[in-house]
């Protein structure tokens, strides 16, 4: 609408009868329907929009803009013979004059090309008042000319609190953080939280977690795992977020319950069938490392053979599953045949070895079996299941990560250890009059031979933030300098400037001992290697494959490997997949607009690549 088309004169009333449809007015020809629809919403919830005209010579007020409003009024007058005493507003409605006709033209063309819609707050309460008086979800529908799922929404906005109506009508709050609120059946919690989110600019995704802090999604693996049948069975409580299309589970407490007490029953029914022992982990994974960090070795099925003609029907139906032409009935014969194949446990396997159940993150149970205890491990060999010259572990994979990025990221935790020892100055001194007064050889704690204990990466050092005393100043050049007057000028620095120099020098030497002394150490400093390093593009993500890129962000998210987000990420390039593993680790921004769980963001926050701590 240009500056002629403004409307600038005053609203005044005027008698139904003494308005008219203007020639002019774009909406010449309305379905009778559509009329009574309208009129009805007009009859309950007022005129919302005023009507625009020009005056004739006549008398006569021609409506330019709002021929559906000026029909749907008449209807009223019609069906309502005392209207002008029981609702003289409409029997009076209120009509904008233009001031000449050019205006009058304008208005009649601005109605339809561009209409302003009514503030969200505004069709909430409308909608409301609507379906207060009886009229039904369709018939506030076409009353609008909306769609039923639109009045849905604002439906379920008008329960809110009228204190956050008011909010989103005043513009303090947006559309989306008020449909944030719908997931609170608690009025009082609600005001809180809008205070809060008034005060701290909040976004969406945070007014929900301080609504419901402790919810969880349906989506959640304990959740899929279970069913939502035997959590609301155990007095769990449901609530939904119609905006985000979310079941929510609002205790958790007894979602974990239920979830142990189903994983606890299906490991019993694994205990009946043999094995020496079965576990569970709470886990979402238990793979390689697990295995390593329990000193298990493991046992692999005995593989099975098929017959020729079991073959050339494997076969068979393999192809029509590459096809995705196989039906339940086929489909069940190809599992069975493919477990033919795989083999299976022998008993003498079962006697001497176990199973660890845990539930992946799409909720489906998985079971890492044929693992064999440490105390266990003697008499796998003495049963001819383990060969003691392949040292009782089995061969492990290839790492991902090239010896040149693990020479850096073994720099980088070695950075980690000196930064955490440094807060310590009185164990360093300690360390160091124990190493001078014992012969350790080459498991001494310091590395003063002296020599350099390298914690600075050659390569792809951006993005860690050492503290300064390790990564700076280094030691001052003697050569040629008269060594007992630069000794006597030390030693007027002070002892506090002495004790300084002598910590940092310790804590650069610093390089842990043998594996015993270096965990002591490390349980008094507690180093956390991403205290100072944070995985980026430069340091990290672009030095790796990219499959291993896919695999940490599905991994970190909770994707299974064929999801859709999954797959698109695959698709990206390498380059790409590093940005955006980038951003997911320092951009809040990105983390909200993934809806990254507080058990992701602690898994960002905390993950480091296999084989540093």
């Amino acid at each position: 609408m240009n500056e002629q088309s403004r409307i600038v004169a005053d609203a005044a009333r005027f008698p139904l009868a003494q308005l008219v449809l203007s020639t002019i007015n774009p909406r010449q020809h309305v379905d009778e329907a559509e009329v009574a629809e309208l009129a009805e919403s007009i009859w309950t919830a007022g005129l919302i929009q005023n009507l625009a005209g020009i005056e004739t010579e006549a008398g006569e007020i021609e409506i330019v803009a709002g021929g559906r409003r000026l029909r749907a009024l008449q209807f009223l007058a019609a069906r309502h013979d005392d209207l002008a005493a029981t609702r003289p507003e409409l029997a009076n409605p209120p009509v904008r004059i233009a001031p000449d006709a050019h205006t009058a033209q304008a208005w009649a063309l601005a109605e339809n090309a561009a209409r302003r819609d009514l503030h969200p707050a505004d069709e909430i309460r409308a909608y409301g008042k609507m379906a207060q008086s009886g009229a039904t979800m369709p018939i506030i529908a076409r009353a609008f000319a909306v769609s039923e799922k639109h009045v849905q929404r604002r439906l379920a906005l008008a329960g809110l609190p009228q204190a956050v109506i008011a909010a989103l009508a005043a513009n303090e709050i947006s559309l989306g953080m008020a449909a944030a609120f719908t997931i609170s059946m608690d009025a009082a919690r609600s005001l809180e939280v809008l205070e809060l989110c008034r005060s701290r600019d909040w976004s969406e995704h945070q007014i929900r977690k301080a609504l419901k802090p402790e919810a969880v999604k349906l989506s959640d693996r304990r959740a899929c795992f279970v069913g939502l049948e035997a959590y609301q069975a155990d007095g769990g409580r449901v609530s939904r977020d119609l905006f985000a299309e979310d079941i929510l589970l609002d205790d958790p407490d007894i979602l974990d319950t239920v979830f142990a007490a189903a994983l606890a029953e299906l490991a019993e029914d694994h205990r009946g069938e043999g094995w020496k022992w079965v576990e569970m982990s709470f886990e979402s994974y238990v793979g390689y490392y697990q295995i390593e960090e329990g000193k298990f070795a493991r046992l692999y099925k005995q593989e099975g053979a098929l017959s020729a003609d079991q073959a050339a029907r494997f076969d068979e139906l393999a192809a029509l599953d590459e096809a995705e032409t196989l039906d339940a009935a086929t489909r069940d014969e190809l599992t069975a045949l493919q477990a033919i194949r795989e083999g299976s446990y022998s008993a003498a396997q079962e006697a001497h070895s176990g199973l660890i159940l845990y539930v992946d993150p799409r909720g489906a149970v998985q079971i890492c079996a044929g693992l064999v205890r440490k105390e266990d491990k003697p008499a796998a060999i003495a049963a001819g299941l383990l060969i003691a010259s392949q040292h009782e572990r089995e061969e492990p994979p290839k790492s991902p990560i090239s010896q040149k990025l693990r020479e850096d990221l073994d720099r980088v935790a070695q950075g980690a250890r000196q930064h955490a020892v440094l807060r310590d100055p009185e164990l360093l001194l300690d360390l160091l009059a124990f190493q001078l007064s014992h012969a350790l050889h080459w498991q001494k704690p310091f590395g003063i031979s002296p020599g350099e204990v390298p914690n600075w990466p050659i390569t792809g050092a951006e993005g860690y933030a050492l503290d300064p005393r390790l990564a700076e100043h280094p030691a001052r050049d003697m050569q040629g300098r008269d060594l007992a007057k630069s000794f006597r000028a030390f030693r007027q620095k002070g002892s506090e400037h002495i004790r300084g120099e002598l910590t940092r020098f310790l804590a650069a030497q610093y390089q842990g001992g043998d594996a015993k002394l270096a965990a002591l150490i490390e349980k008094v400093t507690q180093p956390r290697t991403r205290e100072i390093w944070t995985p980026n593009a430069a340091n990290f993500f672009s030095r790796v494959s990219g499959p291993y890129l896919s695999q940490i962000w599905r991994e970190l998210l909770d994707i299974a490997e064929d999801a859709p987000s999954a797959l698109a990420f695959d698709r990206l390039k390498k380059s790409e997949k590093a940005a955006q593993l980038e951003s997911l680790f320092s951009d809040v921004a990105m983390r909200e607009a993934l809806g990254v769980t507080e058990e992701q963001a602690s898994r960002i926050s905390n993950w480091l690549p296999e084989g540093m701590s």
